[in-house]
């Protein structure tokens, strides 16, 4: 039988021991992971469907499906967090192709012009800030699926190119390889956003422009 923790010993435990604990019944310690891994699901359903209601379905159906699915996760192949991601991508995935509910670019668009970000006038400098987070999001979602989601984990969650490999199961170069296309047509969809004739790269301006209220 588990000893009995109190709520400070539960939040200094790591992902894989509250989940353990969580698989043998402790409720408490499921509600210590919840709190602790659900904002960042939501906001990755949110910004790879741009739909709350997805979000709202997906980051549910992630937290009962580890729940059901304790053992299969292995944390000597990738942390928690990434498990999660991993099961959020599919399960976004899977709402995306039964809805319909984006628009990405062909795979083709614009394959010579992509490789380079240019500098080049900015159409809409009179955006608000507002408008110009709606655009950032706009842009992203506009991206196919592959592209959207190393850009939603490298660029927005920081992950690292191997946290980002373990959550969508495959290998460090290919994470690299779509995440440098993915930047070139995002480099085409927000040259509005260049300063100075200098497109915004660092990964926190990025995900300051991306911010999502209220999360």
């Amino acid at each position: 039988m588990q000893a009995m923790l109190s709520a400070d010993d539960l939040t200094r435990l790591p992902d894989s021991e509250l989940l353990q604990r969580a698989s043998k019944g402790d409720e408490a310690a499921f509600v210590t992971l919840y709190r602790r891994r659900q904002g960042s699901v939501y906001r990755f359903a949110l910004r790879m469907s741009g739909s709350e209601a997805i979000a709202e379905d997906v980051t549910q159906e992630v937290f009962l499906a580890l729940l059901r699915e304790a053992a299969r996760y292995d944390a000597a192949r990738s942390s928690l967090a990434s498990y999660l991601f991993g099961i959020a991508r599919n399960q976004v995935l899977r709402r995306l192709e039964r809805e319909r509910n984006y628009t990405p670019l062909p795979d083709n668009y614009e394959d010579e012009e992509a490789s380079t970000l240019q500098a080049v006038e900015n159409p809409l400098g009179d955006l608000t800030r507002q408008e110009t987070i709606e655009a950032v999001r706009q842009a992203v979602l506009a991206l196919p699926p592959h592209y959207r989601e190393v850009v939603v984990l490298c660029d927005l969650h920081e992950l690292s190119y191997l946290e980002t490999a373990e959550a969508l199961g495959c290998v460090v170069g290919t994470v690299r390889s779509r995440l440098h296309r993915a930047r070139a047509l995002l480099g085409e969809k927000l040259r509005s956003l260049q300063t100075n004739n200098q497109m915004v790269k660092s990964k926190t301006e990025f995900s300051v422009l991306y911010e999502v209220p209220g999360i």
